[in-house]
């Protein structure tokens, strides 16, 4: 009766006892036990070993009556594997191997034969002893690209002993010159994950990298503008994203600030969205629990909160500044599953740079803030001593020139400039929190005809600055509403367009106030009436949400960086009114 069971060959080696391991086996297979390269019993029939001497192109073909077991295994270890002469020609491969297409597999016939050339000739010199016919599997490593880019191989290129079993004598030749082996293994997920890796290292450098003479000539918010211009670009070539957005949380009230978007709609940013794990989608997850978020299918998620009509993935990952979450990063796709782990750890990175570079940008601001206000004090106290003393000295000229008129008149003017040079100073060491040159324009109350009769809205929750911004411009004749902060500002615009009263035609507003920022005044404007210019002021550039760009790119008429000189401020307002008429 046939044996049906599978054929199983055990080749012994030295210590070991192969007949051990052949009672184990033979309940399930046909075990032949060999020794020095030959099976010890029945011969070789029905069993085929690694390489059968055929030279033909297939390596998959069974025998019949027996299974080749070495072949079904090299067949399905997921690497391609092939065995060459010494001169060129390929004697055997599997399954995998032969499945490359025909460039492919020229470039590995051609590392074949150069490579073990050059494997045999350090052999022969003896510089590299590893690499030796006598030692299998030594040999060396190449990286391999496929002809058309899409796919990148590892290539182990070793030495083979032509002498094994099985081997015909006619294709180890006369002198019996080694055989040449290939592992190929396709590393092309991997490779192009370090590809990625490096681009985003070289992007994130890039985030920090200014030319110095460009910056010098940029103030705070067009640097930054230059920062989010770089962020958008690279995380577009880098994350692969139909819809992009960046939002900052604000320490004080724990809200999300969106700061940059992409490719998302203005109904985006009516989404009030905390730093909270329930209640304030994905976002709000991400930067409550300082855990990256995959969602696959927002039809079908929960936490999706909707951000554009289409979406139907997104990759949430945390901004993070020392182990601190300070905002998150959310690209969103048009298709199912469009990110896996591999793009969360990309990300991941990418956002500590940006979190980095935005810290800097805001450092910067600060420190900028920090030297104007120390160079001011400085400079009112050098000058405290010699206008005391000019004071002391007019006074005594008082005293002389009492009876003269004239003199005296002089005197008193002497008297006036030193006071208004002391309260100069005073404003200019207040730092942002004030104007400058505000008595000479007070003075002037000629009504200008590009501001007569033009309604003004004014918000700035300093009321220092607001009552003389309005006393300025209602001196030139303009029509000006007064307002305490951000919310008082979207209120007053809101009853103007509903009651439909005369519209605003300007607005100028601060952009760092207690209840709402500057852009979202800005929005309001815009939304009640698409062509009304606005003004932004702040202090040293200082733009904590990102006003100032975000308002730029939907129609910012232009940016006031505190102090400023009032008459400035007067200017800027004429530009913009003279551009409505």
């Amino acid at each position: 009766m046939p044996d049906d069971r599978p054929k199983l060959v055990v080749f012994s080696g030295e210590g070991a006892d192969a007949s051990r391991l052949r009672d184990r086996l033979q309940e399930s297979f046909e075990v032949k036990v060999g020794g020095a390269g030959k099976v010890s019993e029945g011969g070789d029939q029905g069993v085929r070993p690694l390489v059968a001497g055929q030279q033909q192109e297939k390596a998959s073909v069974q025998p019949s009556g027996g299974a080749d077991w070495s072949v079904s295994l090299l067949n399905s270890i997921g690497e391609g594997v092939a065995l060459f002469r010494f001169d060129g020609p390929r004697l055997w491969a599997n399954e995998l191997f032969l499945g490359y297409d025909p460039r492919t597999s020229e470039l590995l016939a051609i590392a074949a034969k150069e490579t073990g050339a050059e494997l045999v000739e350090h052999q022969r010199l003896g510089l590299s002893p590893a690499a030796s016919p006598t030692k299998p599997g030594a040999g060396q490593k190449l990286e391999l690209t496929s002809a058309d880019g899409s796919r990148y191989f590892e290539v182990l290129v070793s030495l083979v002993a032509p002498n094994f079993p099985g081997l015909p004598v006619q294709a180890a030749g006369a002198e019996a010159e080694p055989l040449i082996a290939l592992v190929v293994r396709d590393v092309t997920t991997a490779n192009r994950v370090r590809l990625r890796m490096d681009a985003i290292d070289r992007a994130g450098a890039e985030l920090f990298t200014l030319d110095a003479d460009a910056v010098r000539k940029l103030n705070a918010a067009e640097r930054l503008k230059v920062l989010e211009d770089k962020v958008v670009r690279f995380s577009r070539d880098l994350l692969r994203f139909d819809h992009f957005a960046i939002r900052l949380l604000d320490p004080r009230t724990g809200r999300l600030e969106l700061v940059i978007k992409v490719g998302l709609p203005s109904e985006y940013e009516a989404f009030d969205i905390f730093a909270k794990p329930e209640g304030n989608g994905i976002s709000g997850y991400v930067a409550a629990t300082g855990k990256s978020y995959i969602c696959d299918d927002t039809s079908r998620d929960d936490l999706f909160l909707p951000g554009l009509h289409g979406a139907r993935s997104s990759l949430t990952v945390p901004l993070r500044l020392h182990d601190k979450v300070i905002g998150i990063l959310n690209i969103e796709s048009q298709e199912e599953a469009a990110f896996d782990d591999d793009d969360r750890q990309l990300a991941e990175i990418f956002a500590r740079y940006i979190a980095m570079a935005v810290h800097m940008q805001e450092n910067l601001v600060v420190e900028r803030t920090t030297t104007n206000l120390n160079v001011s004090g400085r400079v009112e106290g050098e000058l405290a001593e010699p206008l005391a003393d000019i004071v002391q000295q007019v006074e005594f000229l008082q005293q002389v020139v009492a009876d003269d008129p004239t003199t005296s008149a002089h005197v008193a003017r002497i008297l006036r400039d030193v006071e208004a040079i002391r309260s100069r100073v005073r404003d200019v060491a207040s730092g942002p929190q004030t104007l400058l040159g505000v008595e000479k324009a007070m003075e002037n109350r000629t009504v200008d005809p590009v501001l007569q009769g033009r309604r003004v809205l004014i918000a700035d929750d300093q009321p220092k600055i607001r009552q003389i911004i309005g006393s300025v411009l209602r001196n030139r004749g303009a029509r000006v509403t007064v307002c305490n902060g951000g919310g008082e500002a979207m209120k007053a615009l809101e009853t103007a367009h509903i009651e439909q009263e005369v519209p605003y035609d300007l607005v100028v507003s601060d952009i760092r106030m207690p209840d709402h920022n500057g852009y979202e005044v800005f929005a309001a404007a815009k939304k009640y009436r698409p062509e009304i210019p606005v003004i932004l002021m702040t202090g040293f550039g200082y733009d904590p949400h990102h006003s100032i760009v975000r308002a730029s790119q939907e129609g910012l008429q232009s940016v006031l960086f505190k102090p400023f000189q009032i008459e400035q401020l007067v200017d800027t307002v004429r530009k913009a009114l003279k551009g409505k008429n």
